[in-house]
């Protein structure tokens, strides 16, 4: 079983920058695509982005491209998440998700960790 845990969450001022982390304890974590997604109060879940097992493959959310960006450290079994420019609009419980996979335009993943919450304010 893979455990997620994700953390640096926090509330930030619109404009701000956060930095979440999510480790994994799971051995052969290069051999899994990770991802984050993310559910604002009274939404959908979504997809925030994905990256490839070695990290060469990344995928965004029209709304965050060019403000986040996805990366990964294998040798310390973590992926993060660098959130610029944050906006009101990115408040949501963000979720880090092992093998997102998208079927019929919608995306899913194998497991989940228990999210960490961000919120910005206005």
């Amino acid at each position: 079983q893979v455990q997620l845990v994700e953390s640096g969450g926090g509330l930030v001022p619109a404009g701000g920058s956060l930095r979440l982390s999510c480790v994994a304890s799971v051995d052969a974590f290069s051999k899994f695509d990770m991802g984050w997604f993310r559910q604002a109060p009274g939404k959908e879940q979504e997809l925030v982005s994905t990256i490839s097992r070695k990290g060469t493959e990344t995928v965004y959310a029209a709304s965050v491209k060019d403000r986040f960006t996805i990366s990964r450290d294998n040798a310390k079994n973590t992926v993060y998440l660098q959130m610029n420019s944050l906006k009101p609009e990115d408040t949501a419980l963000y979720y880090c998700a092992r093998d997102p996979f998208d079927m019929a335009g919608k995306w899913y993943a194998k497991s989940w960790g228990q999210g960490t919450q961000v919120t910005v304010s206005s």
